[in-house]
């Protein structure tokens, strides 16, 4: 093991003992405490950065970050997965309008391109933190009258339900690497061309029906992947992308 792993395993034992923002010491006496030289305590310390463990504060020093949360693959809404975590869930309405959905989205929701398609741009907040930017894209015949308002004081899915009639079965959803673009970053709180996880969903009702296409970027030092294995002739279970929790 290289003398930078090392260090860095040895600052995450460290992070483990300690609370949610707190500060961890600094590099100098890091380097005494571990006898390692400053240049590898830093590279270590910068490794743990980029990765979400810790976060830097201009002037301040260094400090234990939030914990990674997962997050479920199945066809649960935002809302349900943070309260799952016992994180406060709230979505902020930056952009809701109509227009033709227009050759892919039409492929995408099986319409014609002229149909009439609700975009509703939001932020994803946990406990008040921006988590997410997500793009739902649903026929606007299947959800009349929705405002921004409903959007930010409900779930899109409970809606679907109660005001709509409208039961999610499942569907399709990827997961890809990204970057943060220029709107993205700035929505979200985090340096240009963050590491990021692109969620792309389609969605179905009971009757069959696509329901949504929606396209979610969520930050990449909140967020893990896990899965659990299927062994000795068991199914595997859903896999899982995990925003980084709050300790």
């Amino acid at each position: 093991m290289t003398k930078q792993r090392e260090t860095r395993e040895s600052v995450l034992e460290l992070i483990e003992s300690l609370d949610v923002g707190a500060a961890i010491p600094s590099e100098r006496q890091l380097s005494v405490g571990l006898g390692v030289s400053r240049l590898t305590v830093r590279a270590a310390l910068d490794e743990l950065v980029r990765e979400g463990y810790l976060v830097r504060r201009r002037g301040s020093g260094t400090f234990v970050a939030e914990p990674k949360v997962p997050k479920g693959m199945d066809a649960s809404s935002f809302t349900d997965d943070m309260r799952a975590r016992g994180l406060t869930p709230a979505s902020r309405t930056i952009e809701l309008r109509v227009f033709p959905a227009g050759a892919r989205l039409g492929r995408m929701l099986h319409v014609s391109p002229s149909e009439p398609i609700v975009l509703a741009k939001r932020l994803r907040l946990a406990d008040g933190e921006p988590m997410a930017i997500e793009l739902l894209h649903v026929r606007a015949s299947l959800v009349p009258g929705l405002t921004a308002e409903d959007l930010e004081e409900n779930s899109f899915y409970e809606l679907l339900v109660n005001r709509y009639g409208i039961q999610i079965i499942g569907g399709t959803q990827t997961v890809e690497p990204t970057v943060t673009n220029d709107e993205e970053s700035t929505a979200l709180n985090v340096p240009l061309h963050s590491p990021a996880l692109l969620f792309e969903r389609v969605t179905r009702a009971s009757t069959g029906d696509v329901v949504e296409f929606t396209s979610s970027t969520y930050r990449g030092d909140r967020y893990r992947l896990e899965t659990e294995l299927g062994l000795g002739g068991r199914p595997a279970q859903p896999l899982e992308i995990a925003p980084v929790a709050l300790r």
